[in-house]
This record gives C-alpha cells, structure tokens and sequence, in this order.
C-alpha cells in the first residue's frame, strides 16, 4: 500500500480544489480547472496513410498550446481525464476527439458528443466506429496501442479523504431521444440496443486497498448516479444532487444497473501498474473514503453503444460541504 492510502487531504486541499464560496447550504467547493475556463489545446498530425490531418485535441487543464504527437501527461495539476486521446497502433497515428471547449459567457465550459469516428485507409477500408465524450476524475495513459488496450490505458479515480454532502454543476442536455442505441465496433455490423440513450453523471466514493501483489479492491462508500434522457431549454444552474452513504441497495431509488458495485474499471496500483479495480461490497455508512470518481459521459451504454447526437454541456463543477 506504499504511496497508495498515504496522500490524503494535502493532496485533496492542494492539488484537487482550487475555489472557496459559502451559501446557506453549506460550503461549495470547485474542483480544480472545475470551471473549465483554461484549456490544454494540443496539435496532432494523424499519419499519412489515413490522410494525413492535423487534429486538435482538447485537455482540461491550464491554457497551454502544445504541438508534435507526444503522449499526453495532466498538466497543471489538473486532477481531470478526457476520452479525447492519440492512438498508435502498427505505426499508424490517430485520434479521438469527443470533448471539446465550447463558449459560455465570457468562459468556457465543457461540451460532450457521441459520434461517428471514420478512419479510411489509403481510401480501400473505411472503419466507422461509435464514441462517445467522456470527463472523468484521473488521467490516460497515450497512445493507446489496441482497441483491448484503450480500458487498461485509463486511470479512474483520484486519491480523496473527505465526506461531502452533495455534488454541484450546472449542465444542458440535447439528445434526439431515439427509442433505442447502436452498437458499433468498426469489426462487426451495426447492430441496434433496446432503449434510449442518456448523459450520465456518476460520483463514487471508495475505500480501496492494494494487496501485497498489486491488486485493487474497494468498499463503495458514497454513490451518485444521474441519468438525463430529455433536452434541456438552455443551461440548469446549480443543479446539487445529495451523496448517498453506506449501502443503497433497499432504497427506492436505486438503479442496479447503475449504481450497483462495479469491477470493470482500471486504476494504476502503486507499482505503476495498470490493474482490474474490484468494488467487493458496501462500507458502513459513516466509512471514510480513499478515493472519488467522478466522470460525466454524453451515453451511458459503455464502448461503442450510444445514440449519435447525444450533446452533454457541464460547467462549475465541485462538491457542497
């Protein structure tokens, strides 16, 4: 567990909130770069055998313009991922862009899309594969090697020691509500999944421990899990959403689907090692986490399932105290 439990609230004070108000709900606190007001905007010259274009990826982070096909490393301290990422697989360089820095005000905010991702060969093979845009709490690792490597490459989840009453953001939806989603892998027809397409917003506190041989297991401490299915009429301000404690599974409100104990996501143990990260059962609920996740997602249905068009805006996100 060496570097693992250890870096607590200096790391959680310093390093992943940057901003203080008070209001008579409690003490609101953003996360770091939570406003997305400051970009990382990064060049990439896909290869010449795709057709040879120039990308712009965009990172949360501090403004930074960076250019060359150099793997990505957080920037600033900014505590924040993206499914935005360079891939590189049999020498042949490509991107993802699924997140993007979109105008609000006189700032910005962040803006989520599922898409279509073509890639054509030398004009002989057109791979047309369904992505959805994704901000989560943690780091890639570039370049993505494979399409078995893309889940191992993510870091989900930061170090976190605190208990907080609820999460806050302000958010617009667009979705075309289409009765059902489409799988598409780019190997395989497109093949249709029962049920309507949602942005999703998930928090998750957790009391993770790492054995002697590297691998992760959690206790689920805090849960929330938000599903939009209908377009919103411009931007919902302060939308705050209470951090369910303990074990939720008898609630009326729970969704296991959604809410119920994962085992499908990585985390890099101490050792630098991506790993499996098992959530095992449900702490107490007066439990004191290790570490939160964090993501919001423009679907919900996992890799290549989705409704293109699907539009999520998130902006001033942070935690109620």
């Amino acid at each position: 567990m060496k570097h693992f439990m250890f870096k607590s609230c200096i790391v959680t004070m310093l390093c992943v909130f940057c901003s203080l108000s008070a209001n008579a709900e409690g003490k609101f606190v953003l996360f770091k770069y939570g406003n997305f007001d400051t970009w990382v905007t990064r060049q990439i010259h896909e290869s010449s055998v795709i057709g040879g274009s120039k990308k712009t990826l965009y990172e949360i982070g501090p403004n930074r313009a960076l250019t060359g096909n150099n793997p990505y490393v957080n920037l600033g301290g900014s505590p924040w991922g993206t499914s935005n990422v360079m891939a590189k697989v049999s020498g042949i360089t490509k991107t993802n862009n699924s997140v993007y820095r979109d105008n609000r005000g006189s700032g910005h905010c962040v803006k989520m899309t599922t898409h279509i991702e073509t890639c054509k060969v030398l004009g002989l093979i057109n791979i047309k594969v369904l992505a959805a845009g994704s901000i989560f709490l943690g780091d890639m690792k570039e370049p993505i090697t494979g399409t078995k490597e893309g889940p191992k490459a993510l870091n989900f989840g930061i170090p976190f020691t605190l208990r907080p009453k609820a999460l806050r953001f302000d958010y617009r939806v667009q979705v075309p509500g289409n009765a059902n989603r489409i799988r598409q892998t780019g190997f395989s027809a497109v093949t249709t999944v029962p049920g309507k397409d949602y942005c999703v917003a998930l928090l998750l506190l957790q009391k993770r421990h790492e054995d002697a041989k590297g691998n992760i297991t959690a206790q689920r401490v805090g849960t929330v899990v938000v599903k939009y299915g209908k377009s919103t009429n411009g931007w919902v301000e302060d939308a705050t959403y209470a951090i369910h404690y303990g074990n939720i599974t008898g609630k009326p409100f729970y969704d296991a689907s959604m809410m119920g104990l994962r085992s499908t996501d990585y985390a890099r143990n101490s050792k630098g090692k991506s790993v499996l990260m098992r959530e095992t059962g449900w702490a107490d609920a007066d439990a004191k986490p290790t570490h939160i996740v964090l993501q919001f997602s423009s679907s919900h249905g996992g890799a290549y399932v989705g409704t293109v068009g699907n539009t999520f805006w998130v902006d001033n996100v942070g935690l109620v105290y």
